[in-house]
């Protein structure tokens, strides 16, 4: 009975082919520096002898150094190696944390409740663990009153030092100030 191959079986395998090692025939190198399954050197041996002594312990001949003068190839079991790195691999991605950076603008001028409404929400995006660019932008003649901005600045900092450290300080950037402020890790 015949398997049917599909696209996506093709594109698999070329995915895999594209990123593993060079592996038994596919080693272009006359000689190689081996090295045993136990992490023992064998010495410089031709491609044809380490391929044989591999084949015997019936584990693959796997190009770990190919740039090394002369390469370094290791006796291994390739498709245990293969699945050990993409355990590690998932674990990695299952620990990495994905940190957002969320924004607040502001005005010099900003009445008490629009303060409040917008300080409620950075502290809803600093609990659940984004960073907050915190931007005050200056139109028209505004621009001539920067210790205004600094102090909302000031004051919102204030307000989020309980669940939140100032990463950038204010810092002005064409027509805009503004600060970074990350959740704190005393959580």
């Amino acid at each position: 009975m015949s398997e049917k191959i599909s696209n996506k079986n093709i594109r698999r395998w070329l995915e895999i082919s594209k990123e593993s090692l060079n592996v038994n025939e596919r080693i272009r190198a006359r000689e190689v520096r081996l090295i045993d399954s136990n992490g023992e050197q064998l010495g410089v041996k031709s491609h044809k002898e380490a391929m044989q002594i591999a084949q015997t312990r019936n584990l693959d001949l796997v190009l770990v150094a190919p740039n090394a003068k002369p390469p370094v190839a290791r006796i291994m079991d390739y498709g245990k190696y293969r699945f050990e790195m993409q355990k590690k691999e998932k674990e990695a991605r299952k620990k990495q944390r994905v940190i957002n950076v969320k924004e607040v603008r502001l005005t010099p001028g900003i009445g008490d409740h629009d303060f409040e409404t917008k300080l409620k929400n950075a502290r809803k995006f600093l609990e659940k663990g984004d960073k907050v660019k915190v931007a005050v932008r200056f139109r028209g003649r505004a621009i001539t009153h920067k210790g205004l901005g600094r102090d909302v600045l000031d004051r919102f900092a204030e307000e989020v030092k309980d669940i939140a450290i100032v990463e950038q300080k204010p810092k002005m950037e064409g027509r805009n100030m503004f600060m970074m402020v990350a959740p704190s890790t005393e959580k």
